[in-house]
C-alpha cells in the first residue's frame, strides 16, 4: 500500500486535533511544579500552525508537497523546546519525502527516521527519557518491521505500539520521573499525535477538535475576563449541599450569603441545595452551608486574580495583533531580547535593545514571533537574548530563515540578558562581543520566588500546590510559606564572598509596599559593603527575580 498525499495530509491534521484536544493532560505531566504551559501547549501550538497551511492544499497534493507545507509551518510556529523537536522530527520527514508524489511504507518510516536523526543533532546533550527516546526507539522498530515488508497497517501497529511501551520506560531512565511517579510528557505528547495520525491512515477518520461549548465560555468570561471596574468581592465562591432531612429553609441561607458578598445563586430542590456567592470570605460561606447539610462540589477561585491574568494575555495579544514591518539592514548591531513585565522591558530598552519579543515563563513566543522581531531590526547583525532555557531553541531556528546575521546567547534568565548586555561594546567585533557576552552569562546568578502551579513529588520533597518555591539557577532551592521569608532566605543562601551587587526585581503580584517592606528586611540581612537596588519588573509568575554579581 502506496501513502498519498491526501493520506499525509489527513493523518496530520488528526494529529494535530489529538493533541490540541489534550494538551492540558500532557501539560499536568510536567514534572517541575513551577508554573508553565509547557509540554502540551508548545507542542499543541507547534503543529496547529500547520493547520491552516494544510486547508489551503488540494486532495491531490503529492506527498512531498504536504509534507514540505507542514514543515516549514511547524518550523515557523516552533514552541518551547517539546515543539522546536517535533518541528525537526516533521521537518527530517519532510527532507526524506523530497520529489515524492507518495511513499511505501519503508520509505514514509526511513524519512521518520530522518527525522529523529535531525532532532538528536539539534540538542547539544540529548537526555534519554524524553520525547527523543520515544521517537526513536518507535521509529527505529517500525523501521525493522517495514524492511521485512510488512503491510502499513502491520508498520504503523509496530509504531504505536513501541511508542507506547518506550514511554513507560522513560521513568527507568530519568530518575525524576520515577519519584514523581509519572512518564515523560514530551514522549505522551508524542504519542498522543501518533495515535491521531494511525487513526486517520487506517481509514477511522479524522479526530475533530473536541467544541468548546458557548456557555463555557461564556462562564469562564464572567469570572475572569470581563470586568472593567473594580471587582468588591475577591473570591468567587461555588458548593453543592446535600440536604439534610431536617434542613432549615435555604432562604435563611440565602439571606446569611446576601450579607457577606454579592451576585448570590441559591438554588433549591428536594435533596441538594446549588450554592453561589461572591465574598471576602469563602471560609464563612461553607461554614453556612454545613448548617444545612454535607458539602460536596466546592470550588473557590481568585476573580482579581483570574482578572489580572487575562489583562496580561489580552495585552499579549494585542501586541501580537500588530505586525512589525521588515526592516532594511542599516547598522551594524542589533539586540532583540524576549522579555514580560514593564520594568525589565524598559531595562532591556534602556540599555540598547532594539526590540522585545514578549514572553517568558508559560508564554513561549514562537520561531516566527522572534524572526518577526528580527527583521524588525535594521541591522546586519542581530543579538538574540532568549532569556529562557525553554526559548532557545526556538530562537535557534531563526537563524536559519532570516535574512541576516543572528547570534543567539545562551541567556537562560533575566539577569543573565541583561548582564550580556552591559558587556556589549560597540568597538568589538561580531565574534569577540559574542565571547564577552556569553562570558558575562557565567558571572551573574539568578534567584527567583514563584509558586507551586500543582501538587508534586519533585526530587524527593512532597510539593503543595500554591507552595512558594525559591529557584536558584533555575533548580528548586527550598519551599516556604512566605513570599517575604523566600525573598531573604534565598538571597542571603546565594551571596557569595565576592558578590557586589544584587538587584532585586518585583513582580505584578507584588504591591509597591510588600516590596519595599521586603526589601528592608532583606538590607537588614545584608552586609553593608554589597550594594543593593529594588526595581519593579512587572513581570508574571515570579513574585520576585534575584540577580547577584
Amino acid at each position: 500500500m502506496a501513502i498519498s498525499g491526501k493520506m499525509l495530509k489527513s493523518a496530520i491534521i488528526s494529529g494535530a486535533n489529538n493533541i490540541i484536544n489534550h494538551k492540558v493532560m500532557v501539560d499536568e505531566m510536567n514534572v517541575f511544579p513551577v508554573p508553565d504551559g509547557d509540554t502540551g501547549t508548545n507542542m499543541s501550538a507547534t503543529i496547529k500552525a500547520a493547520l491552516t497551511e494544510l486547508s489551503l492544499l488540494p486532495d491531490d497534493a503529492q506527498i512531498s508537497t504536504v509534507a514540505d507545507v507542514t514543515a516549514s509551518a511547524m518550523l515557523r510556529g516552533a514552541r518551547g523546546n517539546s515543539g522546536v523537536i517535533l518541528s525537526l522530527l516533521f521537518r527530517g520527514l519532510s527532507k526524506g519525502l523530497t520529489g515524492k508524489t507518495e511513499a511505501a511504507p519503508k520509505d514514509f518510516m526511513n524519512a521518520m527516521k530522518m527525522g529523529v536523526e535531525a532532532a538528536y543533532k539539534s540538542v547539544m546533550k540529548p537526555t534519554e527519557g524524553t520525547i527523543l527516546t520515544v521517537a526513536r526507539e518507535a521509529v527505529d522498530a517500525a523501521l525493522e518491521k517495514a524492511e521485512k515488508k510488512g503491510s502499513f497497517e502491520e508498520v504503523l501497529s509496530v509504531l504505536l505500539t513501541e511508542a507506547e511501551a518506550s514511554l513507560e520506560r522513560t521513568p527507568e531512565l530519568l530518575p525524576v520521573l520515577q519519584k514523581a511517579g509519572v512518564t515523560d510528557a514530551g514522549g505522551m505528547g508524542y504519542v498522543v499525535i501518533l495515535k491521531g495520525m494511525k487513526q486517520a491512515f487506517e481509514g477511522g477518520g479524522i479526530i475533530e477538535q473536541a467544541a468548546v461549548s458557548e456557555s463555557a465560555e461564556q462562564t469562564s468570561s464572567n469570572k475572569a475576563g470581563s470586568f472593567d471596574m473594580d471587582i468588591e468581592f475577591t473570591y468567587c465562591t461555588e458548593y453543592l449541599v446535600i440536604k439534610n432531612q431536617n434542613a432549615e429553609d435555604t432562604m435563611l441561607l440565602r439571606a446569611h450569603l446576601e450579607t457577606i458578598g454579592d451576585s448570590v445563586v441559591v438554588v433549591d430542590d428536594d435533596e441538594i441545595i446549588k450554592v453561589h456567592v461572591h465574598t471576602e470570605n469563602p471560609g464563612n460561606a461553607l461554614e453556612k452551608g454545613l448548617k444545612f447539610g454535607a458539602l460536596t462540589g466546592i470550588k473557590i477561585e481568585n476573580m482579581k486574580e483570574q482578572h489580572k491574568q487575562e489583562a496580561v494575555k489580552a495585552e499579549l495579544q494585542k501586541s501580537k495583533s500588530h505586525k512589525l514591518s521588515p526592516r532594511r539592514p542599516e547598522e551594524k548591531y542589533g539586540f532583540v531580547a524576549v522579555a514580560n513585565g514593564a520594568g525589565i522591558e524598559t531595562l532591556f530598552k534602556d540599555l540598547g535593545v532594539d526590540r522585545i519579543v514578549r514572553g517568558g515563563q508559560t508564554q513561549n513566543p514562537s520561531t516566527e514571533d522572534i524572526l518577526e522581531a528580527v527583521l524588525a531590526t535594521p541591522a546586519h547583525n542581530v543579538f538574540v537574548l532568549p532569556n529562557n532555557k525553554n526559548i532557545i531553541m526556538a530562537a535557534e531556528q531563526v537563524i536559519k530563515l532570516a535574512d541576516r546575521n543572528v547570534i543567539v546567547l545562551q541567556s537562560r534568565t533575566i539577569p543573565q540578558g541583561l548582564a550580556a548586555m552591559l558587556c556589549f561594546d560597540e568597538e568589538l567585533g561580531v565574534s569577540e562581543n559574542s565571547v564577552v557576552m556569553t562570558r558575562a552569562l557565567d558571572n551573574v546568578g539568578t534567584g527567583a520566588v514563584t509558586y507551586a502551579a500543582r501538587d508534586s513529588n519533585f526530587e524527593g520533597k512532597k510539593i503543595k500546590s500554591g507552595e512558594i518555591l525559591a529557584l536558584e539557577n533555575g533548580k528548586l532551592s527550598f519551599t516556604e510559606k512566605e513570599v517575604q521569608k523566600a525573598l531573604v532566605k534565598l538571597t542571603r543562601r546565594m551571596i557569595k564572598s565576592d558578590t557586589s551587587y544584587v538587584t532585586v526585581m518585583y513582580g505584578s503580584d507584588v504591591t509597591d509596599e510588600e516590596a519595599e517592606k521586603a526589601f528592608d528586611a532583606l538590607r537588614d540581612k545584608i552586609n553593608d559593603d554589597i550594594e543593593i537596588g529594588l526595581i519593579s519588573g512587572g513581570q508574571p509568575v515570579y513574585y520576585y527575580i534575584i540577580s547577584v554579581e
